[in-house]
């Protein structure tokens, strides 16, 4: 950035720290202190997760045979998939990627969640595996809850929560104070050396990638499960009024979720599935017509589902068929064909036929984003997060090494940007905190104990303050 802002930081220790900047530049420090090794966790899992996706698929997708003339039945690719465990029972059928694609089939028996990929040309069995025990799951067990279950995730939605507060602190910081500096606002100086070289490449990276990056902490906070499950998804949840007289189960839509890896949209996890076993719904199936395994697919391409789609099986006495295909679970590379259709398993009348038109503005934008997310919409994406990834660990690493060439030689304090003795709370930081409070409550209250410890401890006892300046 401009010399004017590395030496007005050069001199901090000498001259009475009066303005925002120094005010913002102390939050965008304490902020760092915490967001800094998620980021670096985030980051590098993300982006084995990504590769993990491409190279190897999450539910056998990869897995490839010859193709043949005919395929065979589906419910007899289905009792070869019984056949293959013993005691199972169907839970789930994810069709083919592609003509070579294999047919996988979900069977749960002893309370374990086996696939089983079929040849569809021949109903044999190609390959068998545990679901949610490789290291995609693994990882993303780890990117989301740290693998300590309720107390990591509530970390990482305050460690994304702060992320916000280094964006918007960031951005402050960044923006020139003068005509001198806008030369130097949108393209790094390599001419500088040490920390102004460093500062210039952080400021860049971090300024083009804000937008990016504020995507990607709503989107993964959405999933949290305060901010997220509590708060916007309970707001912007599908609602199942919209499905006239039809009989509502005790359970949801995550409930056809399992492990990490989410197989549900975002907008519909938390409204109830319809019940089987009343006359209500539209027309469905012909009437007279059986209704088996064979039949809903022929039913769903139909009804307009093509490439590969999932049917889920009734699991109860009111238990529907569930037809569903999203980008999220690679399906399609366009969110905006998500559709998930329930049949009841009795009538074969449809019970809810949800499109992505029919989801609230928040699902909508979740849809898209959770896709961009996970880089499901093709190679483009998995190169623009590829790229973000690195970005976003460049960015933890540069700082890093800003502190430390900052910090006095041979200190073993902190070195954290001063405090005014007191100095009233600038109006800017505390703006700044009450917006974060409104939006992100669980934030918002770190914010406040941060504050609060800074104020009436920190500043208040020499010796601790001396600790970390």
């Amino acid at each position: 950035m401009g010399n004017s802002i590395n030496s007005q930081e050069e001199t901090q220790d000498s001259v009475p720290i009066k303005s925002l900047y120094n005010a913002i530049w102390r939050w965008h420090f304490y902020a760092g202190l915490y967001v800094i090794p998620f980021v670096l966790m985030l980051s590098i899992t993300g982006l084995l997760q990504l590769y993990i996706g491409v190279i190897d698929g999450r539910d056998g997708e990869y897995i490839s045979v010859t193709p043949a003339n005919q395929i065979q039945a589906y419910s007899s690719q289905a009792q070869a998939a019984v056949q293959a465990i013993p005691d199972g029972q169907l839970v789930e059928w994810i069709g083919q990627t592609n003509a070579t694609g294999v047919s996988v089939f979900r069977v749960k028996a002893d309370g374990i969640q086996h696939m089983v990929g079929v040849n569809p040309y021949t109903s044999e069995v190609v390959d068998t595996w545990i679901r949610r025990d490789g290291w995609y799951d693994l990882l993303k067990e780890v990117h989301g809850t740290l693998l300590i279950g309720d107390t990591g995730d509530i970390l990482i939605e305050i460690a994304a929560g702060f992320g916000i507060v280094l964006i918007l602190s960031g951005l402050y910081l960044w923006w020139p104070q003068n005509k001198a500096e806008y030369r130097n606002a949108f393209v790094p100086n390599f001419s500088d050396k040490g920390r102004p070289f460093w500062k210039s490449l952080h400021m860049m990276v971090g300024f083009y990638g804000s937008i990016f990056t504020l995507l990607f902490l709503i989107s993964g906070m959405a999933w949290t499960g305060i901010w997220g499950e509590k708060i916007t998804q309970a707001w912007s949840t599908f609602p199942a009024e919209k499905w006239d007289n039809v009989p509502l189960s005790d359970d949801i839509h995550a409930s056809m979720n399992h492990g990490a890896v989410k197989d549900v949209p975002w907008g519909l996890e938390q409204t109830p599935m319809p019940a089987s076993g009343s006359d209500a719904g539209t027309l469905g199936l012909k009437q007279g017509e059986e209704i088996n395994f064979d039949n809903i697919i022929t039913f769903a391409r139909e009804i307009g589902y093509k490439g590969r789609f999932h049917v889920n099986f009734p699991s109860k006495k009111a238990g529907v068929w569930t037809i569903a295909q999203d980008s999220m679970s690679n399906d399609s590379k366009d969110p905006m064909s998500d559709r998930t259709v329930h049949i009841d398993q009795y009538t074969g009348k449809i019970l809810a036929d949800i499109k992505f038109e029919d989801y609230s503005i928040g699902a909508k934008s979740m849809a898209i984003s959770i896709a961009l997310h996970e880089g499901d919409l093709g190679l483009w994406n998995i190169i623009l997060n590829t790229v973000y990834c690195l970005s976003l660990i460049f960015l933890a690493i540069s700082g890093i090494i800003m502190w430390w060439i900052r910090r006095p030689a041979k200190s073993s304090n902190l070195s954290a940007p001063p405090a005014m003795a007191h100095q009233p709370l600038k109006k800017g930081v505390l703006v700044l905190i009450i917006i974060t409070s409104m939006l992100f409550p669980l934030v918002g209250l770190s914010l406040i104990t941060v504050l609060l410890f800074d104020i009436v401890i920190i500043q208040r006892i020499p010796s601790l303050a001396r600790a970390i300046s």
